[in-house]
Parts: structure tokens; C-alpha cells; sequence
């Protein structure tokens, strides 16, 4: 999977901005994830099993740890969505390209000068930065394998509820974790419905005006362009 990793990843700082750094170097084993883990306390070790991203800073210096479990790797290998996407592969890419994008973006937010890589805002900032991303990556999947490369309205049901409605965020027992999920899901749920209505060039511009954004920002950012709605449908 190492070259979709670099597609992935390529694609990514194509689209905002290179971070100097070779994101496929810092892939990490087993042991090393159970090691950064037990680092971080009770609440990393209520995250995913398959795939997470460790972030650490020193002086100037950032160091950045993106886990994959074997078993991802092999279902991924086994159902290459590079050959098409379906219920038997989309939960999986989702993981692979949510880590690509955290440290895509804390290495992004670390050259501007953001330290502060321990706040709940900042996780809150990559989370919800992540969720749109992936759904943005999402889409070029799917267009990729269709004639008309035009993703069609049930395409877009479909992503929609892997990535924003598949997942129970009142699973995590830490009621941080509880809240920081269900806030992010739901504002990036609403963000990628203004994201569809724009053409290709207005939503580059978009998402890159976006992601310089700290959380306060990206959530103000989102209210002001889509104010809630009566329902809460995505």
C-alpha cells in the first residue's frame, strides 16, 4: 500500500501545501504504537485499533508516528480501492486517509507556528479537517470509476453515510472523546454540502482558505455559510 500512500499523500500537498517532510517515512510498527499509547494516557487508548497518528514536538522539531494495524493493510491489499470502491473497502481507505491527513496537517499548522499540539482544539482543528478531506478524497474515488467521471446524488448518500453517519460516537466512554466526534462530524457533514454545490476551481479555493483556519475559525467559518438547518440530516 506504499504507493497509495504516496498518491494519497501527493495529492494532499498538491492541493494545499508541501510540508517538508516525507509522510511515508514516518509510518511506525506495532510495537512502537503500543509504546506511543501507553505515552499518551488512558484517552489514546480508547481510539481505533486500526490506524492513529502520534504527534510529539521538541524545541523546533516536530516527530509524527502514523500506525496502520497488518490487518488494514491486508483487507486494503485484498480489495485495492484503486480497482473500485464498495461496502467491503470504503471504512478502511476512510482510516488510511484520515492518519495521511492528521499528520499532513499538524506538520502544516507546526510551520506556521502552532506548539500547542496537545489541546483539545487542536485535535478538534485535525479531526474536522480530516473528515472533509476524506470526503473530498472520497469523491475522486468514486468519479474515477464512473463514464462520465460525475458522481451521482446516491454516490453521495452512500459516502456520506460511511463517513458521517456509520460511526457511533457514543461508543467512547471518555466523554471527551464523545463530544469531540459528534461536533466534528456533524460541522464537516455540513461543510461538504456547501463544498457540493461549488464548481471544482471555487472548491479548491475554498478548502484552502479553510484549512488555514484554527478550529474557532473553521467552526465559525461553517455556521456563517451554513446556518443550522431545521433538521439534522446530512
Amino acid at each position: 500500500m506504499s504507493t497509495l500512500f504516496r498518491q494519497i499523500a501527493g495529492l494532499l500537498e498538491r492541493t494545499y501545501a508541501s510540508t517538508g517532510i516525507v509522510l511515508e517515512d514516518c509510518l511506525i510498527g506495532r510495537e512502537r504504537c503500543n509504546h506511543l499509547t501507553a505515552l499518551a494516557g488512558a484517552q489514546a487508548r480508547e481510539l481505533s485499533e486500526l490506524a492513529r497518528t502520534f504527534l510529539r514536538h521538541s524545541g523546533d522539531n516536530l516527530f509524527i508516528g502514523i500506525y496502520y494495524s497488518r490487518w488494514l493493510i491486508e483487507q486494503l491489499e485484498h480489495h485495492d480501492p484503486r480497482h473500485g470502491l464498495s461496502d467491503s473497502n470504503i471504512g478502511h481507505l476512510i482510516a488510511f486517509v484520515e492518519e495521511i491527513d492528521h499528520a499532513l496537517h499538524a506538520a502544516l499548522a507546526f510551520r506556521r507556528g502552532n506548539r500547542d499540539l496537545a489541546s483539545e482544539e487542536f485535535a478538534r482543528n485535525l479531526e474536522l479537517q480530516a473528515r472533509v478531506d476524506t470526503y473530498l478524497v472520497l469523491l475522486l474515488f468514486v468519479g474515477f470509476f464512473r463514464r462520465t467521471q460525475r458522481v451521482s446524488r446516491h454516490d453521495r448518500r452512500w459516502l456520506r453515510f460511511h463517513l458521517f453517519q456509520r460511526e457511533n460516537p457514543d461508543a467512547f466512554s471518555d466523554a471527551n472523546l464523545r463530544t469531540r466526534y459528534m461536533e466534528t462530524t456533524r460541522l464537516a457533514a455540513r461543510y461538504t454540502r456547501m463544498l457540493d454545490a461549488l464548481n471544482a476551481a471555487r472548491r479548491v479555493d475554498e478548502i484552502r482558505v479553510f484549512h488555514a483556519l484554527d478550529y474557532p475559525g473553521k467552526r465559525e467559518h461553517i455556521l456563517r455559510l451554513m446556518p443550522p438547518a431545521g433538521g439534522s440530516r446530512s
